[in-house]
């Protein structure tokens, strides 16, 4: 059996059976094309800097970080902080520009505050498009707080206008023409995908390509990271069997707009649709619903894997009822991260135990004296004093080695990203992202090529589900 690095596996929230999915779709930006993310946002960064500038507004001193912002928090819009939320909607961190929230002032806050992704106060970061953007808005909100911009009414008239610029930077095509004159400065090859998917079509899957990006650019970016790789007389638009741009997810998956056939692949001209789809067409605009009955197939026979969990997994899902696949391409990292922390989560979990039999004993000494001072459980033999020692040095030893458990817990939540920890968890819970991935997404993986060590046939077995009640088990139990 081939050995899987701990680093590309692909895990599974829901049981899933590759042999019997007929067909794959696969969006392509950050899912099939993974970009250099400081680079490619550095650069969407820029363009948003360009036109604000445009505006009069003070950016000048402004400088991209993408250490300070991770994937998975949101936007506040009506305070202007960026938070970080447990998967009850707590808040557990929280940032107001680019100053982080002390405790206190986050409880003062938020302690009556349950976060709902549904309410529009919140803008969700759930792609790694949206780095720049939140780093953006963070400093602007410094520079608003310092009364240097004016003639916006609030953080949300910020959020809005950092949202306009970005989208409107796409439109225009500048930033993505910048990417394709240097593709080299923002894309990162794997020469493991176009096997991926070779492997994939000869299985009898038919592979679909269903991106938002237009014609020019997705024709550009699949021929750069496909076409070395593939046998000698094939280009990539032989992996697929269907090809979509300009699809406007999400809307794609709810309504019903109308479908284009590129008729010229140098120039993208149109036509209308009018009867049947062709077999390796490419196309742009349409609806799901026309993909399905092209293929004959819906609903659980199509797996869709992309890396927005709204536009991509959570619609694809709750809609049509497809089979959903997210990448999220830093959990490679936060999977280095926890490997690194091993020892230290073993000692963590060692001292826990310490601690609660301590707190155990605490409260055992807590109860008779109180027993002994209310007199109201019959004569109690210790005597008072001894046991008041007794407790003073249970404290002592409790407060050691609760500023050891904090040195190992600050230590490691600074291994992914030393302002938020980690992507997927809020202290010892599930962030507001992990619930998100476990509710939409059948499986998660860093990347689509990971599915080569699995093959097309892969059966993933979801894991038994945990509730709080089951016996404690540890990976080295086996052992015994």
């Amino acid at each position: 059996m081939i050995k899987i690095p701990y680093t590309r596996g692909i895990f599974c929230n829901r049981t899933l059976n590759l042999r019997a999915i007929p067909v794959i779709g696969y969006d392509m930006d950050y899912t099939l094309v993974h970009y250099k993310v400081e680079a490619w946002e550095g650069l969407a960064y820029q363009y948003i800097k360009k036109y604000l500038k445009k505006d009069g507004w003070p950016v000048d001193d402004l400088v991209f970080d993408p250490s300070i912002f991770i994937r998975g928090l949101l936007i506040d819009k009506e305070l202007g902080n960026i938070v970080k939320v447990n998967r009850f909607g707590y808040v557990k961190a929280a940032y107001h520009g680019t100053h982080r929230l002390e405790f206190e002032k986050m409880r003062e806050v938020y302690s009556r505050t349950i976060v709902d992704l549904a309410d529009t106060r919140y803008a969700f970061l759930n792609t790694l498009f949206s780095i720049s953007e939140a780093c953006m808005f963070s400093q602007l909100v410094d520079l608003l707080d310092a009364g240097k911009i004016t003639g916006i009414l609030g953080y949300a008239d910020l959020a809005h206008r950092i949202r306009t610029v970005l989208d409107h930077a796409h439109l225009e095509g500048d930033l993505k023409n910048e990417i394709m004159a240097h593709p080299e400065k923002f894309v990162e090859l794997d020469p493991d995908l176009p096997l991926t998917l070779l492997d994939q079509r000869h299985a009898n899957k038919k592979l679909l390509l269903i991106t938002n990006s237009g014609w020019k650019y997705s024709k550009f970016m699949m021929s750069y990271i496909c076409d070395r790789y593939l046998p000698k007389g094939m280009d990539w638009r032989d992996l697929f069997d269907l090809i979509v741009v300009s699809a406007r997810k999400p809307s794609f998956f709810t309504a019903k707009p109308p479908m284009f056939e590129i008729v010229d692949n140098d120039d993208g001209l149109l036509k209308p649709v009018i009867g049947e789809i062709k077999k390796n067409g490419c196309y742009l605009g349409g609806n799901a619903s026309m993909i399905e009955e092209y293929l004959g197939v819906s609903g659980e026979q199509i797996l869709y894997v992309g890396d927005h969990l709204f536009c991509d997994v959570s619609i694809s899902k709750e809609v049509l009822r497809w089979r959903t696949a997210l990448i999220i391409r830093e959990l490679e990292e936060e999977l280095e991260a926890i490997e690194s922390a091993r020892k230290d989560h073993k000692q963590i979990r060692k001292m826990m135990q310490e601690k609660e039999e301590l707190e155990g004993q605490i409260r055992h000494k807590q109860l008779i004296l109180q027993r002994r001072e209310k007199k109201y459980a019959g004569k109690v033999k210790e005597n008072p004093t001894d046991i008041k020692s007794e407790l003073r040095q249970l404290r002592d030893d409790l407060h050691e080695l609760d500023v050891q458990i904090g040195e190992l817990n600050v230590r490691d939540s600074k291994r992914f990203n030393s302002n938020w920890s980690y992507l997927m968890r809020t202290g010892n819970d599930k962030s507001k992202f992990t619930r998100q991935v476990e509710r939409y997404a059948d499986i998660y993986t860093s990347r689509v090529s990971n599915m080569l060590y699995y093959t097309p046939f892969m059966y993933f077995r979801s894991p038994r589900g945990s509730i709080p009640h089951d016996p404690v088990f540890y990976p080295e139990d086996l052992k015994e």
